[in-house]
């Protein structure tokens, strides 16, 4: 039986494939991998089971901004440790990964040996991540109030803003998650109440916060 169940969310097949088998040839039988595509299938396998052992998370996933998708994650499943992969290796973002409470953070240029420590840190309760210097980088109060916001949202409510957010209509967005109009006007005013906005343009605004180096 395996000791440890873990998540691989990442978009680009051949990486999927690549951390697969760095984490087979690192642990061995001692891990059970299941991989997911976008933010739907990694949700779709955290509901069905919450007490995985750790998700290694694409920072650009299709259905999420930025860092959202690990915000979801922290707000909804607090339990399970994320450790964020990313190409992108400046400062800032390994920073807004630590700040938005990720566990960790590996390079997509890392070695299978550096990914393979790093996860086993992880799973030994520990944190990683790459010596980048000591550059102080700030997150800005508009970020973490964003942060907040949407953590307090559920997984249907994040589907639904980030349609919103892509300029889909209320029938649109009930159409295309099988549900009643009336339900996603519901949940766009639980959003909008939660987030402290008013308007589809604010809403908008403020999961762009979550983009990966704001003002770039």
């Amino acid at each position: 039986m395996a000791a440890y169940d873990i998540l691989i969310a990442d978009d680009h097949p051949l990486f999927r494939s690549a951390l697969h088998q760095a984490l087979s040839l690192g642990l061995g039988s001692e891990a059970r991998l299941v991989e997911a595509a976008s933010i739907a299938e990694l949700e779709a396998q955290l509901s069905a089971k919450s007490d995985w052992d750790l998700v290694l998370l694409d920072l650009n996933m299709p259905g999420a901004y930025g860092f959202s998708g690990l915000v979801l994650l922290r707000g909804q499943y607090p339990q399970v440790p994320v450790v964020m992969i990313s190409a992108q290796e400046e400062a800032a973002v390994v920073a807004r990964s630590r700040e938005f409470g990720a566990s960790g953070f590996i390079p997509k240029s890392s070695s299978l040996e550096t990914i393979q420590e790093a996860v086993r840190a992880v799973l030994d309760g520990d944190v990683w991540w790459p010596n980048l210097g000591e550059e102080p980088v700030a997150v800005s109060a508009e970020e973490r109030e964003a942060s907040a916001g949407l953590a307090s949202l559920t997984p249907q409510q994040f589907r639904v803003l980030t349609m919103v957010c892509e300029g889909l209509l209320n029938k649109q967005i009930a159409y295309q998650l099988n549900v009643s109009e009336a339900t996603v006007k519901a949940h766009v005013t639980a959003i909008f109440r939660k987030l402290g906005v008013r308007t589809r343009t604010q809403a908008a605004l403020l999961l762009q916060q979550l983009e990966t180096l704001p003002g770039q």
